[in-house]
């Protein structure tokens, strides 16, 4: 059955816009039309009354002071999107993209930004054909670029992908039956306005690192009865001790991973190392951070994030000028996901050389197939740690970066979407670190677990593995492995039930 599309009747939340990011469908309802266009029957009485308005009938930034006259205000909208068109580097995935125009659009359905119903009406367009603007990932210090380069497209300048075929802007839409538009007074400003740049790639994070979470449980409980650890580390009822909802989801899906083990009967350690006994704490500390992260977005997509908004009745507008775009609160969360999923891999890391480390292992050393002759995952570990070691890097805030813009008239600058991008980089870095891992368990269990022997959820999970990565005996490049348990792990891991 096909799902019902996602209505902007409503504000999006975290989970949704994520979805949406990946194909799924998302619609303009009838109370959001209602909405949108009441906001853009009050910048037409603006205009009439020549009610000062930032944007509408002014210059931005430092050239607040500087009037547009009405026969000006296109030209306006449209030059502000060619001049703050300035990303840099490489384009972002159609995830990103797609992300991003959904919560402009969900931006627009508060209400309070002014456009047409025809703007949106485009950004869903974009989104329902698979057209993807040419989004450069760099050069935002919060917001606008990104925007810009998507408003390009909707405008017919700019490039964008269709599949694997790069199209101008004006190709593209002329290949999706579309008309390019013509913007209105403030619809420049309100297309590049706003948090959703950062609220978008937000989300993007967000689900990634959630699949991360999950995965991470998965792959700790394969290591650890690999490594013969002490299950009463996990006892629900020393768990319950410490109050955390994570701690209580994580335990509930480490013994769910390892019930039914024969090899974890035996004689076992009185007291793990701290990687194995600890996981626990540590991914429930990184689930609780999530949880975090995701009520922030959830509240952003909540809120107008447009500047001006606009107000009162076509009789007495009114636009307010105010800073509600510059999202420092969901800097903070962004900064925060960096670091939990930072996490995530330091702790993998650690696991991951206990597998291999012929000093604690009780394994062949680096789980090599004839060792001396063959490293094994001898240099797996180094690349797992060299991650471990940009994470860290990655994991200073940006938001408290700083800067100055716009001749002084933007002096604090909370840097979201440098924070959304570096928490992507994050999740990258530890769905590749959890990967490599994960193929090294599987490689452990090899020698160290017979079959009969597993847990019923692990015998499954190892199955899973071995169907897309052989055993490894030095006859392939160890990239392709590490390549192939990092895709399992951002696909999905199975759940133990």
């Amino acid at each position: 059955m096909t799902p019902l599309p996602a209505s902007l009747d409503r504000p999006l939340d975290a989970r949704t816009l994520a979805e949406v990011a990946l194909g799924a469908r998302l619609v303009l309802g009838e109370a959001a039309r209602n909405r949108i266009a009441a906001a853009r029957d009050l910048v037409r009485a603006i205009v009439a009354q020549g009610v000062a308005a930032y944007g509408i009938n002014t210059g931005v930034g430092a050239l607040v002071d500087r009037a547009v006259e009405p026969a000006l205000q296109r030209r306006l909208s449209r030059q502000l999107i060619m001049s703050h068109a300035c990303g840099v580097g490489a384009p972002l995935p159609e995830p990103e993209v797609r992300a991003i125009m959904a919560a402009q659009a969900n931006n627009h359905a508060h209400g309070c930004s002014g456009v047409r119903v025809a703007v949106v009406e485009a950004l869903l367009a974009l989104l329902d054909h698979r057209i993807v603007p040419e989004v450069p990932q760099g050069g935002s210090v919060g917001y606008l670029t990104h925007m810009a380069h998507i408003s390009l497209v909707l405008i017919g300048e700019g490039h964008a992908r269709i599949g694997d075929e790069r199209l101008t802007g004006a190709e593209a839409l002329a290949r999706a039956g579309l008309a390019p538009l013509v913007l209105e007074a403030k619809e420049g400003l309100s297309l590049i306005n706003g948090a959703p740049c950062a609220t978008g790639l937000g989300a993007v994070a967000l689900a990634r690192a959630w699949r991360a979470v999950d995965a991470a449980d998965a792959v700790a409980a394969l290591s650890f009865e690999a490594l013969g650890g002490n299950p009463v580390a996990f006892d629900p009822v020393l768990m319950a001790l410490r109050r955390s909802d994570g701690i209580a989801a994580t335990t509930t899906a480490l013994n769910a991973w390892l019930a039914g083990s024969g090899h974890l009967t035996g004689a076992a350690r009185l007291q793990d190392p701290i990687s194995l006994r600890a996981v626990p704490h540590v991914h429930g500390a990184v689930r609780d951070a999530l949880t975090h992260v995701g009520a922030m977005i959830d509240a952003e997509l909540a809120s107008v994030t447009d500047n001006p908004v606009v107000l009162g009745t076509p009789d007495a507008p009114r636009a307010g000028s105010q800073a509600h775009a510059v999202a420092a609160g969901l800097a903070l969360a962004l900064d925060s996901l960096g670091i939990a999923v930072a996490h995530l891999g330091t702790i993998s890391e650690r696991r991951l050389d206990r597998l291999v480390n012929p000093l604690v292992s009780g394994l062949p050393p680096f789980l090599a197939d004839a060792a001396g002759v063959s490293s094994g995952f001898m240099i797996a570990q180094y690349s797992a740690a060299a991650l471990v070691a940009e994470n860290r890097r990655l994991a200073a805030p940006a938001s408290l970066d700083g800067g100055i813009t716009s001749g002084l008239q933007e002096d604090y600058l909370s840097h979201q979407t440098p924070a959304a991008l570096k928490a992507l980089t994050l999740v990258a870095n530890v769905e590749a670190i959890l990967g490599i891992e994960l193929a090294a368990a599987a490689q452990a269990h090899d020698t160290a677990v017979p079959p009969a022997a597993r847990a019923p959820a692990t015998a499954r999970l190892h199955a899973h593995v071995r169907r897309t990565i052989a055993p490894y005996t030095d006859d392939r490049p160890m990239h392709a492995v590490m390549a192939a348990g990092a895709a399992l792990v951002r696909a999905g891991l199975p759940t133990p039930q």
